[in-house]
């Protein structure tokens, strides 16, 4: 009973997350329905939705106590094996996160429409957030020892994200215009450009 409450939870505050996260990145869009208010309420759409990520995190973590017999797919009999990769995922994954939160500043969590488009590790990827955020539910889920947990956040991963990248750029778009056009002309999502140097040769 308890395993079928956790599972349900973790799929509950999965859809929840997507849904005020997706929100919290549209203010412009909110602000022509609300007024200025939308603004103040997308940091607390936000905020709801960072309830729900830890409500997730929670769940994931309780798998290991309360898992689903018939899905209970373990990574390796040595539960090590799983923490492992788990630990390498992380650490590069946080210290992208780590990275653009700092470069976003009071972004991160309140969205102004004083700011400008962010520099820094931006200038080179779109959205390190999410690079450095999503792939931690994946090394979570190696971590409990989980191919079911593994194949859930995957699947989770590819199915949410590009909907909620479309979303946000939809609202930056609207917020930067022709500016922040030029920057997604320049820039990737998430992988860098590779840019080669040309040398010309002195005559």
């Amino acid at each position: 009973m308890i395993e079928w409450i956790n599972l349900s939870l973790l799929l509950m505050s999965l859809f929840l997350f997507s849904y005020f996260y997706t929100l919290s990145v549209q203010p412009v869009k909110r602000e022509k329905l609300k007024g200025e208010r939308a603004w103040k309420e997308c940091m607390r759409l936000r905020i709801f939705a960072s309830i729900f990520e830890f409500i997730i995190v929670i769940t994931l973590i309780l798998w290991i106590w309360f898992p689903l017999p018939l899905i209970n797919w373990k990574v390796h009999l040595n539960y090590v094996f799983g923490l492992i990769i788990g630990i390498v995922i992380s650490f590069p994954c946080l210290a992208i996160l780590l990275k653009g939160v700092r470069d976003a500043g009071s972004e991160t969590l309140q969205p102004s429409k004083e700011t400008e488009i962010y520099g820094g590790i931006y200038n080179y990827v779109r959205h390190p957030q999410s690079l450095g955020e999503f792939p931690l539910f994946i090394a979570i889920a190696f971590m409990v020892n989980s191919w079911f947990l593994v194949l859930l956040m995957v699947i989770y991963i590819i199915v949410y994200v590009p909907i909620m990248i479309y979303y946000e750029e939809q609202d930056l778009i609207r917020r930067f215009g022709e500016k922040y056009r030029e920057y997604q002309k320049r820039t990737r999502a998430f992988f860098p450009k590779i840019r080669k140097k040309i040398n010309k040769s002195k005559i």
